[in-house]
């Protein structure tokens, strides 16, 4: 579902209907339908092609895989929600000093 998941947010960034996107592209509204919902699955060329139709550029690249942040997932998906909020509203605290240092920073 990455391709409709894809082609579905490039549309409606854009503002585009269904039915737009598929005059831009040439096809017709059903196949954009069935590409958003995974009844069909575009080539990734169609994908990117889709995507530029909608004014934006879909990059893709290769990196080393990294599982380093995993453990941290883990740790916050196995606390209660009153804990994830709690731990959250404190981020946004320690985060909200540094944006207020910096500007204090940058204005004299």
């Amino acid at each position: 579902m990455v391709t409709a998941d894809l082609i579905r947010e490039a549309r409606l960034r854009a503002g585009l209907s269904q039915v737009e996107l598929g005059r831009r592209l040439g096809k017709p509204q059903s196949t954009i339908a069935r590409w958003e919902t995974g009844a069909a699955t575009p080539s990734l060329e169609a994908v990117r092609i889709a995507v530029r139709a909608c004014g934006l550029e879909l990059t893709f690249g290769i990196a080393n895989y990294d599982d380093s942040y995993l453990s941290h997932i883990d740790r916050y998906l196995n606390l209660a929600p009153a804990e994830r909020l709690s731990s959250a509203v404190q981020r946004a605290r320690v985060f909200g000093g540094i944006r207020d240092a910096v500007e204090t920073a940058r204005r004299g």
